[in-house]
C-alpha cells in the first residue's frame, strides 16, 4: 500500500471519528436545550411527574439521584425518576415520566423489540467487559485485537439498533396516553412531543456513531492486514 493511500485512509478514519463525535455532541446539545426550555414551563394541571406516572400506569415509582437519570427497570417492574422529574410540575417532567411509563406499558404488552433488547443486555455487558481485557492483552502481546473488538462493537451496534424502535414506541405510547387521559392540551402535546423527539435523537446519534466506528475499524483492520 503506497504512502498516498495510507494518508488517505488515515484521513478517512479520523474524519469518521470527528463526524461521529459531532453527531453525538449535537444530539446531546439538543436534548439539553430542550430540557432547559421545557423544565421552565409549568403544565396546565400542575401535576408532578410522579402523579403523571400514577395516572398513566399502575406501577411502582421511586425517586433516584442524578439529572435525566430516569429509566424503567423491567427486572423490578419499577419506574425510576430523577428529583426534578419526580417532583416537577413542568412539561419536561410530564414528558419524561410519561415516556418511562411507556416502557412499562411495553413490558405489560410483551412488546417484542423490548424483550429482545432485555435479552441482549447481559450478553452485551459481558462481551463488552471481556472485550476490554482482550484489547489490553492484545496490545501488550503485540497481537492484533481488531477482530475481538469488532465483535464487541457489532453487538453494541445491534443493541443500539434494536433500542431505536423501543424508544420511539415508548414515546408514541406516552403521547397517546397523555392525550387519552386529557392530561395535555394541543399546545402541551406539541411541546411534550418536541421534548421526547429531542431525547430520541440521542439514541439515533449513538447508533450512527457506532456504525461510523465500525467503518473505522474495518479500515484500520485492512491497513493492518496489508
Amino acid at each position: 500500500m503506497n504512502y498516498i493511500t495510507l494518508q488517505y485512509e488515515s484521513f478517512l478514519t479520523w474524519g469518521l471519528f470527528i463526524v461521529g463525535f459531532i453527531v453525538v455532541l449535537w444530539a446531546q446539545g439538543r436534548i439539553n436545550n430542550a430540557y432547559r426550555r421545557y423544565r421552565k414551563k409549568t403544565n396546565q394541571l400542575h401535576i408532578s411527574g410522579v402523579e403523571v406516572a400514577n395516572n398513566l400506569e399502575n406501577i411502582y415509582v421511586v425517586e433516584v439521584k442524578g439529572e435525566l437519570s430516569d429509566h424503567y427497570d423491567p427486572s423490578q417492574k419499577v419506574v425510576r425518576l430523577s428529583h426534578d422529574i419526580f417532583h416537577g410540575e413542568t412539561i419536561a417532567a410530564m414528558a419524561v415520566a410519561a415516556h418511562e411509563c411507556g416502557h412499562a406499558i411495553q413490558d405489560k404488552d410483551n412488546y417484542k423489540p423490548m424483550r429482545i433488547r432485555s435479552l441482549m443486555v447481559p450478553i452485551v455487558n459481558f462481551i463488552t467487559y471481556i472485550g476490554y481485557f482482550v484489547s489490553i492483552v492484545s496490545l501488550l502481546a503485540g497481537i492484533t485485537g481488531y477482530l475481538k473488538v469488532g465483535i464487541v462493537m457489532i453487538l453494541a451496534t445491534l443493541f443500539q439498533l434494536i433500542t431505536l424502535p423501543v424508544e420511539f414506541n415508548a414515546s408514541k405510547r406516552a403521547l397517546e396516553q397523555l392525550e387519552k387521559l386529557n392530561l395535555v392540551d394541543n399546545k402541551e402535546k406539541t411541546d411534550a412531543k418536541d421534548m421526547l423527539a429531542s431525547a430520541a435523537l440521542t439514541y439515533v446519534a449513538s447508533f450512527i456513531n457506532s456504525v461510523l466506528n465500525l467503518l473505522r475499524l474495518i479500515i484500520m483492520f485492512r491497513d493492518n492486514d496489508n
